[in-house]
C-alpha cells in the first residue's frame, strides 16, 4: 500500500515563530504547502488534531550518534537515536563525522554517510570534525562547503585525540572565512583540564558531577578570549560549544 501523497490537518493549533492560533495544515509530498483556517482542500487522509498543538519539527544541530570515543561507543545509533528523536518532535539533526588523523575529509563524511544509510528515521546532516589540518585537508574544507558540509569543528581539548594546535586552528578560521563556511569551537583549556583530571582522579572524586568540576568556567573563557585575535584577523564565522562548567554564547 502505497503512502498517501497529501495529509490535512485540521482543527489543530498551530504554533509558529510569530503566531498561535486554531487552523489547518496541508501536506502535499513531504512539504507543508498550506497552513491557514478551514481549509477548503481535498487530500488522501485528513487528521483531526482537535486539542493538539502542531509545531514545526525541531533540528537538534548537536548530536553524537554511534561515535567511538574513550573505549566505549555513545549508546544511541542512527536508527534508535533518530527514532528517540522523531517521538519528542525533533525532525532534523545534524551529527559530527570525526576526521581521524591521517585521514581525508571526504573519507570521514563517507564513514558517517554508512553509519546513517538505511537506519535514520529523520533527515539529518553532519558537521565536520577536524582533527588534522594541511594543504590538501584545507582545499577538502573548500569542496565539502561546495557540497554542502560548511560547518567544521575544531577543537582546544582532548590533546592527542581531537586537539588541533594553534596553527591549525588559525589556517582553519582564515580558509573558511574565505570559503564561506563556520567554524564550531570547542574552546577549553585542554592541557589545564587534563592535570585537573588526574588530580581528581587521584583523590577519588570520579562522581559524574566531577565531569563538570573539572572542566571550570575559566579555563573555557581564557580559551575564547585567545581565540578573538585570530577571528579579528581572518573575518569568519564562528560558534562556540558550550562547555559543562562554562556560561559560552554563540559568536
Amino acid at each position: 500500500m502505497s503512502a498517501p501523497t497529501s495529509i490535512l490537518i485540521r482543527n489543530g493549533t498551530v504554533v509558529t515563530a510569530a503566531d498561535q492560533y486554531k487552523g489547518d495544515v496541508l501536506i502535499e509530498g513531504e512539504k507543508i504547502t498550506t497552513i491557514g483556517s478551514a481549509l477548503d482542500v481535498r487530500a488522501d487522509r485528513v487528521i483531526d488534531a482537535t486539542g493538539k498543538y502542531l509545531f514545526p519539527g525541531g533540528i537538534d544541530v548537536h548530536t553524537h550518534l554511534d561515535m567511538p570515543f574513550g573505549g566505549s561507543t555513545s549508546a544511541d545509533d542512527f536508527e534508535t537515536g533518530t527514532r528517540a528523536a522523531a517521538h519528542g518532535g525533533t525532525t532534523t539533526i545534524v551529527d559530527f563525522a570525526i576526521q581521524y588523523r591521517g585521514q581525508t575529509l571526504h573519507h570521514a563524511w563517507d564513514t558517517w554517510l554508512k553509519k546513517a544509510e538505511g537506519k535514520a528515521t529523520i533527515d539529518y546532516g553532519f558537521h565536520m570534525i577536524v582533527t588534522e589540518l594541511n594543504d590538501q585537508v584545507e582545499q577538502e574544507m573548500d569542496a565539502l562547503v561546495r557540497q554542502g558540509l560548511t560547518s567544521f569543528k575544531l577543537f582546544m581539548a582532548y590533546p592527542g585525540v581531537f586537539m588541533l594546535d594553534d596553527a591549525s586552528i588559525f589556517r582553519a578560521l582564515l580558509r573558511t572565512g574565505k570559503n564561506g563556511g563556520t567554524i564550531c569551537m570547542h574552546a577549553e583549556n585542554g592541557g589545564v583540564i587534563d592535570v585537573l583530571v588526574q588530580r581528581a582522579l587521584a583523590e577519588g572524586k570520579t562522581a559524574p558531577k566531577y565531569h563538570a568540576l573539572t572542566r571550570p568556567a575559566r579555563a573555557a573563557a581564557v580559551c575564547r578570549h585567545s581565540r578573538r585575535p585570530a577571528r579579528s584577523t581572518c573575518f569568519c564565522r564562528t560558534t562556540t560549544t558550550r562547555s559543562p562548567g562554562s556560561t559560552a554564547r554563540n559568536t
